[in-house]
Formats: C-alpha cells, sequence, structure tokens
C-alpha cells in the first residue's frame, strides 16, 4: 500500500480560529476532496488516511482537516455538543473549500467533500449552503457520505444539494441504511445508495474499506475531473 504523501497546513476560518490540516497534490491532480471526520475523530483518523490514499494513487488531490480546534476539542470531550453542531462544522467546511481555491497549489481544482458519520450531514449542509450563495452552486462538484448520518443536516439542506451524492453504508448498519435511504429519497440531484455487505457503522472488516475507497474513487473521478478534459481521464 502507498503511503499517504501529505504536508500540514493552517486554514483560516471566518469565524477567527484557525484549524490544522494535511494536504497531499499528486502531480497532475484532476480534482481534490476535502476529509470531514466523525464524531470525537480527527485529521489523523486511519480510515480516512487509508480512502485518501487510495484516491491519491487514483490522481485526486486530498485534505485531511480538523473540524474543531484544540480548545474545542477539549470542550466536546467534556460536553460532546460541538460534535453534534452540523452549522459549525458546515462552516469549517465552507472555510476549507474557500481556502483550497485561494491556495496556488490547489486553486482551480474542482472541489469533493468526503464525509463519515456526522461528517457526512457537515459535508452536504456545506454543500446546501454553497448551493444558496450566489455565484457558489458550482463549488461542491460531488459528495460521498461513509457510514453517514446525512439527517442530522435537514430536510432543508438535502434538498439543496446540487452536487452528485453517493451514500455508502454497511449491510450490518441497520439503522443507519433506514437514515440514508431517507436521505436519498429527500434529495432532487443525482445520487446513489450503496449498501457494502458485510459491512459494520465503521467498516472494520476485512476488505470493506478497500470496497468504499473504490467506490468513492470512481465517483469522485468521475465528477472532479475537468469536464473539458478527455474522456479516459473521467472514467
Amino acid at each position: 500500500m502507498t503511503e499517504l504523501a501529505t504536508r500540514p497546513i493552517r486554514i483560516d476560518q471566518s469565524d477567527g480560529v484557525v484549524v490544522d490540516g494535511d494536504l497531499g497534490v499528486p502531480d497532475g491532480a484532476d480534482g481534490i476532496v476535502v476529509f470531514a471526520h466523525g464524531s470525537g475523530s480527527s485529521r489523523h483518523s486511519s480510515r480516512n488516511r487509508q480512502v485518501a490514499a487510495a484516491l491519491q494513487r487514483r490522481g485526486l488531490a486530498t485534505l485531511l482537516m480538523d473540524l474543531l480546534t484544540a480548545d474545542e476539542e477539549a470542550v466536546d470531550v467534556r460536553t460532546a455538543e460541538l460534535r453534534f453542531d452540523i452549522d459549525l462544522l458546515a462552516g469549517r467546511l465552507a472555510g476549507a473549500a474557500a481556502w483550497v481555491a485561494g491556495e496556488p497549489a490547489t486553486r482551480g481544482l474542482r472541489i469533493g467533500y468526503f464525509g463519515a458519520s456526522t461528517g457526512a450531514a457537515a459535508a452536504l449542509a456545506a454543500a446546501a449552503r454553497a448551493t444558496r450563495t450566489a455565484g457558489h452552486a458550482d463549488d461542491i462538484a460531488a459528495i460521498v457520505s461513509r457510514g453517514g448520518r446525512p439527517d442530522l443536516a435537514g430536510g432543508d439542506a438535502l434538498r439543496s444539494v446540487q452536487a452528485p451524492t453517493l451514500l455508502l453504508v454497511g449491510g450490518r448498519d441497520e439503522t443507519v441504511i433506514e437514515l440514508n435511504q431517507q436521505a436519498h429519497d429527500r434529495m432532487d440531484v443525482e445520487r446513489r445508495l450503496v449498501v457494502v455487505p458485510g459491512a459494520t457503522h465503521l467498516f472494520e472488516e476485512p476488505g470493506t474499506l478497500d470496497q468504499v475507497a473504490d467506490l468513492a474513487g470512481d465517483w469522485f473521478v468521475r465528477h472532479l475531473a475537468d469536464p473539458s478534459a478527455p474522456e479516459e481521464r473521467r472514467s
């Protein structure tokens, strides 16, 4: 397995805080995927890093970021409140997308979100926010949710999302399957729900996270590649 190649970066947010991230940009990158980790996790999530390495091998840049500062994380450990503040987390993702658009190494790359658990709700809410902002409807070109809680984004956000969305759920994660099916039915955009057989919520079973990486890679390569590029680069 190829090791994930990244460099540390810091992202200034509109609310005045700074969050840490790890950016990796392969030569000739076709797009960039910004990762939104789940509750209680961070940019160091081993599962997200495994998926990010697979995406880099397919020519996609990746940005793994903390959604909370160290001080906020300390508060959240005690209260478990900020991890469910979807509006706050969506704002942090939007700030990351703005940073990507202005960073010389990533400027001009089409952006996708990969969200896990509560991070998926934040990704959908951030994409919906971009849709409602004049001139930003096309900022987010694709979304992938892994074991996500799209219900936490809210019905209005789900109906507002314009980015093609792939919902990946473990076959043994029955409650989350139902929540994702409901979200799928509410959305009015290209979307697909895929149930990975034998997987539980964290996709810990052998081979299941590899399936996630393959499915996510296919989705992002298809939707993030420059539309003017030759077809073979988008398939």
